[in-house]
């Protein structure tokens, strides 16, 4: 009987505890934050405490979006060749500087 008793007793608690964690949201933000106008806004001058009161955010936001801008650029900035090797990268043929023909050719006549 006691058996019984603590069986149901534990799938009852179970039962429950499955029930609230379906039933329970996650505890995200309403609505994202726009990082685009917080850029803007940092690359205005403003402070951000400034900021958060403008846009109605929190300070934890505005770095938030600061510090997902550092890594963006830093990231790009990794991708870069010139970051890989340490040197600048040669330009192509089509940047390069014309031929000693052409640059003695008239501006608007190239053979």
């Amino acid at each position: 009987m006691i058996k019984k008793f603590a069986l149901a007793a534990a799938s009852a608690m179970l039962l429950t505890t499955v029930a609230f964690a379906a039933s329970a949201r996650p505890a995200y933000a309403a609505n994202k934050v726009d990082c685009d106008a917080v850029m803007k806004e940092v690359s205005a001058g403003k402070h951000a405490r400034e900021i958060a009161k403008d846009l109605n955010i929190s300070t934890s936001s505005v770095y938030r979006c600061k510090r997902h801008a550092k890594e963006a650029a830093k990231a790009a900035t990794k991708s870069l060749p010139q970051a890989k090797f340490g040197k600048g990268v040669p330009a192509s043929p089509a940047m390069a500087a014309p031929s000693p023909a052409a640059a003695a050719s008239p501006a608007g006549t190239m053979k």
